[in-house]
């Protein structure tokens, strides 16, 4: 049986999942609304789905079961990754601006970059490189 994180939504990394998803989500729509180059729906709908997918790995705590991969290492590389191409889209969306909603399909995008930033920065300061973890530290 799958555990339930029920605490994760109301926490500081879950409402910036959400925040993610949300402002993924209508960047998307505005994209996808304003029949826009297919590119920029593309990365919307991308990272509305790798963030939803990341988000239940923490909500239903697969993280703590799949042990074969570091996850918030994962998260970090993903967050970084999505801000790369999320600058160049959203900048080009705002400066081509063909129609109203490509433009405000770029804003929510560069809004979401920013999300993507804070992050990666609060996932980044939870990683322990070279500091001891718990439980197996040797004490003498």
């Amino acid at each position: 049986m799958v555990e339930v994180n029920t605490g994760y939504p109301r926490s500081l990394p879950g409402a910036l999942k959400i925040a993610r998803l949300v402002v993924a989500f209508v960047t998307f729509v505005c994209f996808a609304a304003s029949k826009s180059h297919e590119a920029f729906i593309a990365l919307a709908a991308m990272e509305f789905v790798i963030t939803a997918l990341f988000f239940l790995l923490y909500l239903l705590k697969l993280d703590k079961k799949m042990k074969f991969l570091f996850w918030p290492l994962a998260d970090i590389f993903n967050s970084l990754i999505a801000v790369l191409f999320f600058i160049i889209v959203c900048l080009c969306a705002i400066i081509i601006k063909t129609t109203i909603g490509t433009l405000v399909g770029g804003v929510f995008g560069l809004l979401l970059v920013v999300l993507c930033i804070a992050d990666s920065v609060l996932l980044f300061k939870k990683i322990t490189f070279n500091k001891p973890r718990g439980r197996n530290v040797i004490t003498r």
